[in-house]
């Protein structure tokens, strides 16, 4: 009898002890991300900056840039590990046969492209645009919302000058009369508008497109890292939280990062939704991405890819569920 009463009590002690020994943490896993200076990145500027990744056990090398095209080409390089960027680089990408996910969609906006012309080289009206010079960054979503303008107002490329530029290149070659309008996003069309002043004519159509800003990952990477893509999904939502109940302390943060004035920041933030999600607007519009880049021959390719092969929503839907609204 006495061995059973001790018996039973080194097994209450043992499970005692284990009650008491704390959970075993994740080890810390080095990853490099790419993203923007662009207000479409803002969670993940929030991520880092508020530690985010750093409680999900993340050691975050971040590489930013400009604008999201050459964000992508640095996971496509094998210098990062996760990249933000919107649609229509992954979409020419995928053409090429690259083997990515898009695990979330960390921002989406019908209002972030537009047009911004010289009222004085007589663009006062869209139509006014015909026969007009008009820069555009090749194989970005300014390339694709340019035709998908042009095409709603009856036009086609081949009835203006198309000039392609780098975003940061189209200020001062409106300024300087080297072109009549500039077909861009957010900070650039808010600063020429600026500098413009009475003599800009601000062009935009709600209706013909929305952007999305993804986060992309190779597809091996995410095969062989699953715990890793859940924590950094884990990360972005605790941002996305943070936006929505700190939006002030979000857009300081964002001006500082920017390096732009905050006053800046207030006039383009209400474009934007911040929310970390998977829905059909990602899959629609790359779909349509597609048609219009295989009608211009930007492309070699002649049949739509089953863009539902690289839409990964399993991660996502292990962390926040109700995040993923879209059919597959």
């Amino acid at each position: 009898m006495l061995k059973i009463i001790l018996a039973i009590l080194v097994i209450v002690a043992f499970s005692a002890c284990n009650k008491l020994s704390p959970p075993k943490a994740e080890p810390v896993q080095k990853i490099a991300v790419s993203y923007t200076t662009q207000p479409q990145s803002t969670l993940l500027h929030v991520a880092v900056a508020k530690g985010y990744f750093t409680e999900e056990n993340l050691d975050v090398e971040s590489s930013i840039y400009p604008f999201g095209k050459p964000s992508l080409q640095a996971l496509l390089d094998h210098k990062t590990d996760f990249a933000a960027v919107a649609e229509t680089p992954i979409m020419f990408s995928v053409l090429k046969g690259e083997k990515i996910f898009a695990i979330a969609n960390i921002e989406a906006t019908s209002l972030n492209n537009a047009i911004i012309a010289r009222k004085d080289a007589g663009i006062n009206k869209p139509l006014d645009l015909k026969g007009k010079r008009i820069a555009y960054t090749p194989g970005t979503t300014s390339d694709f919302f340019l035709d998908s303008l042009l095409t709603s107002i009856g036009l086609q490329r081949k009835d203006i000058h198309a000039i392609p530029l780098k975003p940061d290149e189209m200020q001062e070659a409106i300024l300087t009369n080297k072109i009549d309008a500039a077909c861009t996003w957010n900070f650039t069309l808010a600063q020429i508008a600026r500098q413009l002043g009475a003599n800009a004519t601000r062009i935009v159509d709600r209706e013909i497109y929305t952007e999305t800003y993804n986060i992309v990952a190779q597809q091996e990477f995410v095969q062989k890292n699953p715990e890793t893509v859940k924590r950094f999904l884990r990360a972005l939502i605790k941002a996305e939280n943070f936006v929505h109940q700190h939006p002030e302390e979000a857009q300081s943060l964002m001006a500082l990062n920017a390096k732009v004035d905050i006053g800046l920041i207030h006039e383009i933030w209400d474009t934007f939704d911040f929310r970390v999600t998977q829905d059909q607007t990602l899959l629609i519009t790359l779909e349509d991405e597609t048609r219009w880049a295989i009608q211009n021959k930007l492309t070699d390719q002649t049949v739509i890819p089953d863009y539902r092969q690289m839409i990964h929503l399993d991660s996502l839907r292990a962390v926040k569920p109700e995040a993923v609204l879209i059919n597959k």
